[in-house]
């Protein structure tokens, strides 16, 4: 459990801050127990004077009383879960433990929340005996991914008759990260056959038959058949065939953040859009045991430079889906006016299959896009249609007639992209699947030994 601790002293707390909390009802006693005193010195009635004392004294007794009370209370706070997809609940429980000799009186426990979360919860505790505890609980929910403190914690003291609250904080607080929502996707072959993602995608030569020519030595439950004798014989000790390590296929994700790139905001815009799917295929490909780094146009990548190439995946894939939404839960618009810098950490060489998410694209960026395909395997772009998501589903047509996405999509394509726009309320697995059999496509007259077959008149593609 986290959270754990005494609640902390409210800061200006003195005597001057105990009379702040005094209640509407403690004032309006201290107001009438004043004009009282008042009026009994211009009337002259000394029994007036007597009930005047009495109504301003009761508030001030219960401020000095509940000013010097000091309850030992430790508060703990647990989440369940702690990372929740966007419109997921998440349960947090409370729990007030009084570790003094006396009992408590009456509590009130509120804990601060975001307002996206939803109401702040309020409880009211009773008497809470010496040594025990009492539990309570809420749920949480957002539709906005991010990460949001839950806390500090806060206890409201009150007196019985009503007249003073004071308001004592615990000094610890808690995160609760909304990720966004990973879409389940088909388990399908989006490259067809083909490399980067099929052939890219290199096996172990032994389970073809073939071995390295330098043998190593024996170690405890090697198979003996994998045993090279004429090794063992010029070695004087057992030398067995290597067995070549596969190569794992790799991924990149390029997620597109401009904030010239995309228009709108909340949880249906085009950008969470874009967010969410980049999260669904890359938790899908780390599945199927693919290496996968997620990159943005600013040109910084999740894992960093310090793991194997900026890639993460194999045994660690639950870890690295873990970090890869993490980051997508607080990603958010890029200053970058284009996306040089997400080129420059891809022009190394051979990155294996490259998904991107684009927003709205002008001419230099599409070249710079198709750039990018010349350095990898097999490329495919999801381009948001900007004035579709902005102004409807019919999008905005020029005199001509011409859908103003058609021509990036045409320039990505001409560079070897698989390019698909993407308009309002698509279905991401729908795309996946079109992408795939755009794929095989284009990837079918590239296979050894296939020869491009005459295309009948009037067949569609």
């Amino acid at each position: 459990m986290s959270g754990g601790g005494s609640p902390g002293t409210p800061q200006g707390d003195g005597l001057r801050a105990a009379l702040g909390g005094l209640t509407t009802r403690g004032r309006s006693f201290l107001a009438a127990g004043l004009a009282a005193a008042a009026c009994s010195y211009l009337l002259g009635q000394a029994d007036l004077l007597r009930v005047g004392l009495l109504l301003a004294a009761l508030p001030l007794v219960c401020v000095l009383v509940l000013h010097r009370t000091r309850y030992r209370v430790a508060g703990s706070r647990t989440l369940s879960p702690a990372r929740v997809p966007a419109t997921a609940e998440s349960r947090v429980r409370l729990r007030v433990e009084n570790v003094s000799r006396m009992p408590t009186g009456l509590l009130m426990l509120q804990d601060r929340v975001p307002y996206v979360l939803g109401a702040r919860p309020r409880f009211v505790l009773d008497r809470i005996e010496a040594g025990g505890s009492r539990e309570v609980s809420y749920r949480v929910r957002s539709d906005l991914r991010g990460r949001y403190p839950l806390g500090p914690l806060q206890l409201r003291l009150s007196d019985p008759f009503g007249m003073c609250e004071l308001t004592r904080s615990f000094s610890t607080f808690d995160t609760l990260t909304v990720v966004p929502r990973v879409e389940s996707l088909p388990p399908i072959r989006p490259a067809g056959e083909a490399s980067g993602y099929g052939d890219g995608r290199h096996r172990s030569l032994a389970l073809a038959g073939e071995d390295d020519v330098i043998p190593r030595g024996y170690r405890h439950g090697d198979d003996l058949r994998r045993v090279h004798w004429r090794s063992t014989a010029r070695h004087g000790e057992l030398m067995v065939r290597r067995e070549e390590q596969p190569q794992k296929a790799r991924c990149t994700v390029l997620l597109d953040t401009r904030a010239t790139a995309h228009q709108g905001s909340g949880p249906d815009s085009a950008f969470e859009w874009a967010v969410t799917a980049a999260a669904s295929v890359a938790v899908h490909l780390l599945e199927r045991g693919f290496s996968v780094r997620l990159l943005t146009d600013t040109g910084s990548s999740v894992p960093g430079p310090d793991g194997a190439g900026g890639f993460a995946g194999g045994a660690e894939s639950a870890g690295a889906a873990g970090l890869l939404l993490d980051t997508l839960a607080v990603v958010e618009h890029s200053d970058e006016e284009g996306l040089s810098s997400a080129y420059d950490v891809l022009r190394g060489g051979n990155e294996g299959l490259l998904i991107g998410f684009f927003g709205d694209l002008d001419d230099e960026q599409a070249a710079v896009a198709g750039r990018m395909r010349q350095r990898s395997g097999a490329a495919i772009a999801f381009v948001l249609d900007g004035d579709a998501w902005t102004r409807g589903p019919g999008g905005i047509r020029f005199s001509g007639g011409e859908v103003p996405i058609a021509d990036r999509l045409r320039m990505l394509r001409e560079a070897g992209w698989t390019a698909l726009p993407v308009k309002p309320g698509a279905m991401f697995a729908d795309l996946w699947r079109s992408a795939d059999r755009a794929l095989v496509r284009e990837d079918r007259p590239l296979r050894p030994g296939a020869a491009a077959a005459p295309t009948a008149p009037g067949a569609g593609s």
